[in-house]
């Protein structure tokens, strides 16, 4: 054990020295990570059959020398601990938190359970069971209580930001039900493990450094509880996301996102206005389709670099009074004639259409799902109304 530990360590070492020169080692044929044992005199006898290298050349940095599967949790440990000292993370942290990390199995249970339709993966479920379930009465007049009595400061935290305070509003209820449900997962562990496990790994080992990060800025262990998945705090914010964007939002000199409410809704500004949210915009509105419409003639060829599933339900952007022109009406108010929107059809035709300004995009920047930033729009609305 002793001697796998060294090997281990060195592999560890060599992953965090890029620049170090290419070397050879054999492959013991019984145990892959365990050195072969010297003979009298130093050498290293040739395994049989003849070994196939392992030829250690120059790679990027924040790669392993060998998957986590092959290395092992104890190993990965090392790779992890080799990484965040080169990205920063103080020893004090790296030997305070690495070591006793423990790998948690229900996380990568959940992480594997995710729904999806593997026998239709072009399936789009219905809008309206969705919204049932998340644009709720208890959510709505919760969220108008609290508008209420923090009104004065949404007000200014609108004036700083830009975003409508009842957006803001409706994604803390959303993501938390007010603070209610943050979560309670550690989030080192459960992302180290994510990465330890290796379908989004340099996502879960990028978000792992960047909790280490929190820690060294001061951040108490215990605070960095969150979802399975890392996120943390009312915004729900990945600890990289934290790092950026965590923001005071009542003038007490401290981002604290986890007990301070103004905090957590004045993060969620800088979150959206960060994406792209224009002051005075709003996310959109109800629209009436007429059967005869013929969507080939505003349809999308764009092809975005993320969420191509999102927005290809999207239609090409036209003015509202061009939508007007071809028939499309909206059922309210909330966009200017001159503003740009596409149209989306959540339930198909003949159900509730929506124009969606960019505003709407901002939003899917925070969760990249037409149902939810639907469902926060709603929730937005009726908050306000």
């Amino acid at each position: 054990m002793v001697a796998r530990f060294h090997f281990l360590l060195g592999l560890a070492a060599m992953a965090s020295a890029a620049s170090a020169p290419a070397q050879v080692y054999p492959l013991n044929p019984l145990d892959p990570l365990a050195p072969l044992a010297p003979l009298p005199g130093g050498e290293v006898p040739p395994p049989a059959p003849p070994p196939r290298p392992i030829i250690r050349a120059a790679a990027p940095a924040y790669l392993p020398i060998a998957p986590p599967a092959v290395l092992g949790w104890d190993g990965y440990k090392l790779v992890l601990a080799a990484r965040a000292r080169r990205e920063g993370v103080s020893e004090a942290t790296i030997a305070a938190t690495i070591p006793a990390l423990t790998r948690d199995d229900r996380v990568i249970r959940l992480d594997r359970g995710q729904p999806g339709n593997v026998l239709d993966p072009n399936y789009v479920p219905p809008f309206a069971p969705y919204r049932r379930d998340h644009v709720t009465a208890s959510l709505v007049q919760r969220g108008r209580a609290r508008y209420l009595s923090l009104y004065p400061q949404l007000v200014a935290i609108e004036a700083r930001f830009g975003v409508e305070a009842s957006v803001l509003m409706a994604i803390y209820g959303h993501e938390t039900s007010y603070g209610a449900i943050a979560g309670n997962f550690d989030l080192v562990r459960s992302l180290a493990t994510l990465a330890y496990e290796g379908r989004r790994r340099e996502l879960f080992e990028s978000e792992t450094i960047a909790a280490l990060k929190l820690l060294d800025r001061g951040t108490p262990r215990w605070r960095l509880k969150g979802s399975y998945a890392g996120a943390t705090g009312y915004p729900q914010f990945m600890p990289s996301t934290v790092l950026r964007l965590a923001t005071d939002g009542d003038g007490d000199g401290r981002a604290d996102i986890w007990s301070d409410e103004l905090d957590g809704l004045a993060s969620i500004a800088a979150y959206l206005r960060n994406a792209g949210w224009q002051p005075g915009v709003h996310w959109g509105v109800a629209a009436r389709v007429p059967a005869s419409f013929d969507r080939a003639t505003v349809a999308s060829h764009l092809v975005p670099p993320r969420c191509p599933a999102v927005f290809k339900r999207h239609s090409r952007f036209l003015t509202i009074r061009e939508w007007r022109a071809l028939g499309v009406v909206p059922t309210g108010r909330g966009l200017a004639d001159t503003e740009l929107a596409t149209l989306i059809e959540p339930d198909g035709r003949g159900a509730t259409a929506y124009l969606v300004s960019n505003n709407y995009r901002a939003i899917l920047d925070y969760n990249c799902s037409n149902f939810y930033a639907l469902a926060i729009g709603l929730i937005a609305d009726s908050i306000a109304r």
